[in-house]
């Protein structure tokens, strides 16, 4: 059986780059060379104890079988409960729907409101499956474009000038993957305003980095009471509790919204599953202003941010800003481009981060992935040690580009 029998839909989508590098990055690992992957965005920590623990309950007590489509309500509960305690905006708990993810969170709107040829307005840079999503929902993606010299943020006059009649929804990201820029409440409220004026436009806040914030304060923009009914939250418990492999995410949005995905995701993956859903009930009942774990992770992070930013300082040609959450850096790194060793030529972002894994064993993600040809984006989601060696061994070998 050849290709011919594969979707048009399925040939056109592009393979994640962050998935491609990581699994690039184990092909040389398993054929013996130590590779340092700066490529995935996972934290390097374990799921803390406690939420372990109640997995391990929910199997003892048998909670093992069908889950509701949408969850477990006293899951639902505690999750509209959250957003209250941690970012002052309501929702019942009939408005939460909870997915295998964020992922299938977002890609559950998507399903659920766009028709061919609507438009999604997405600042980049953007984390590399939100056209893929769009696309594969009959969407079409409209790029608005941020750089480093405004610390990766888009302006409201951008967002304005973007919108036609056939904007369907605004996708938002902050903290941000890849660029770490979290956006001021003074900024969220310019933004707010510009959707005051077209109240049919669903805007899709994506916080799933919520609470890897080092300075500053997370703002929803659910909690700017002009737009909160047009505001579709998408959060999880991946990144802020190391938990990326327990697959839980939810949405909490319009009523509207919350149904529709209740009914698309009982018809293709139906409910997440249910000891990962106990485990998250302990991670979202925890008020993280009193997790140990939590506060743990965060400085950890923020160390390494430092850390990163020092050594690259050292390498010529890279510019960065200074991200206050997530876990990238993402660097301009356009000085490389047309430079050559002599045999290799680096014409963009993927051919620097092939020259680097093939040369320097480093596994980084090319910039062409997140709408920012320019940059490439490192994750220092792993020890300092490794963020050391990594750099020193990038430094060596950028030297050989002349």
């Amino acid at each position: 059986m050849d290709k011919k029998i594969l979707s048009d839909r399925l040939l056109s989508m592009t393979v994640s780059a962050t998935l491609e590098m990581t699994s690039r990055s184990r092909d040389l690992k398993d054929k013996g060379y130590d590779v340092i992957a700066l490529s995935i965005g996972e934290p390097d920590f374990n799921t803390p104890e406690p939420i372990k623990v109640a997995a391990k309950e929910a199997i003892d007590h048998n909670i093992t079988h069908y889950p509701p489509v949408p969850g477990f309500p006293e899951v639902r509960e505690a999750i509209a409960q959250k957003l209250k305690r941690d970012n002052g905006v309501d929702f019942k708990a009939s408005q939460v729907v909870i997915s295998n993810g964020a992922k299938q969170s977002i890609a559950n709107v998507f399903l659920c409101i766009l028709n061919e040829g609507d438009e999604v307005i997405v600042p980049a840079p953007y984390w590399v499956s939100y056209p893929s999503m769009i696309q594969m929902a009959g969407g079409k993606t409209v790029v608005i474009d941020a750089g480093i010299e405004t610390d990766f943020k888009v302006l409201p006059a951008q967002i304005e000038e973007a919108i036609t009649d056939r904007t369907k929804a605004f996708l938002f990201n902050s903290p941000c993957n890849p660029t770490g820029t979290v956006y001021t409440k003074k900024e969220l409220k310019a933004i707010a305003r510009v959707f005051e004026k077209h109240p049919d436009i669903l805007i899709i806040s994506d916080e799933i980095y919520e609470y890897n914030l080092f300075e500053g304060e997370h703002v929803s923009l659910a909690s700017f009471n002009s737009i909160k009914d047009q505001v579709a939250i998408i959060n999880g418990v991946s990144k802020g509790y190391a938990m990326t492999g327990w697959r839980i995410g939810y949405v909490a949005a319009p009523q509207v919204i919350a149904d529709a995905c209740n009914k698309v995701q009982g018809q293709y993956t139906s409910g997440a599953g249910s000891i990962s859903q106990m485990a998250a009930l302990e991670a979202i009942s925890t008020d993280p202003k009193q997790s140990a774990e939590l506060k743990m992770m965060v400085a950890a992070f923020k160390e390494r941010r430092d850390l990163l930013i020092g050594l690259l300082e050292d390498i010529p040609g890279f510019v960065t800003n200074k991200p206050n959450g997530a876990f990238y850096l993402f660097p301009d790194v356009s000085y490389y481009y047309g430079k050559s060793d002599g045999t290799t030529t680096i014409s963009n972002s993927n051919d620097l981060c092939l020259y680097l894994l093939d040369k320097a064993h480093v596994a980084l993600v090319p910039g062409e992935a997140f709408g920012s040809p320019q940059c490439i984006r490192i994750s220092y989601a792993t020890s300092k040690e490794q963020i050391t060696e990594a750099m020193s061994r990038m430094a060596a070998t950028l030297k050989n580009l002349k």
